[in-house]
């Protein structure tokens, strides 16, 4: 018996449905220690300088698992988690981290929906622009920006404010 397979099918043209643009304010809770941190190093590399201004060694490697609610408050209604990595680049004048974000929402219209987000973080300026470059659900094949902006930030909590324009299908 003969086995004829192709790695592809035959290319038809692309008829998109039209664009829905979706804007989204919500706040990121991550707790970096505690008895239930959502943020852990993984990894860090043998750096024994200290050339820069942070306090965390360059190349250092997050794995996170925040908490998404509505508002900053601590009982604020929950309605989904951001997971992903994150890696931090410090040199002598600024602290940048590179994230990977998976924001998957547990409640309302967007349930089982998520939004990927891959995208430098420089923590010394105020408002900084994420990249959307995915997502699930609802949210398959996105795209678009999102605002973060520290809320509050202590040793050992940081509330992020966000503001996400996500154009998808």
């Amino acid at each position: 018996v003969s086995v004829q397979s192709q790695y592809y099918t035959e290319s038809l043209p692309y008829d998109p449905e039209e664009a829905k643009v979706t804007n989204l304010h919500f706040f990121l809770h991550e707790f970096l220690s505690g008895s239930n941190p959502t943020v852990a190093m993984i990894a860090q590399a043998n750096i024994t300088s200290s050339d820069n201004n942070s306090s965390v060694p360059f190349s250092t490697i997050f794995a996170l698992d925040d908490i998404l609610k509505i508002g900053p408050e601590d009982n604020s209604e929950v309605i989904g988690n951001a997971q992903g990595l994150g890696i931090l680049i410090a040199d002598t004048n600024t602290t940048n981290l590179l994230w990977y974000w998976d924001f998957g929402f547990i409640t309302g219209k967007f349930n089982g929906s998520s939004i990927s987000m891959f995208s430098r973080n420089p923590t010394t300026v105020t408002v900084r622009e994420l990249s959307v470059v995915g997502g699930r659900g609802k949210f398959r094949m996105a795209k678009g920006f999102a605002q973060l902006k520290d809320y509050s930030r202590n040793d050992t909590t940081i509330i992020a404010e966000l503001n996400v324009t996500v154009i998808h299908y």
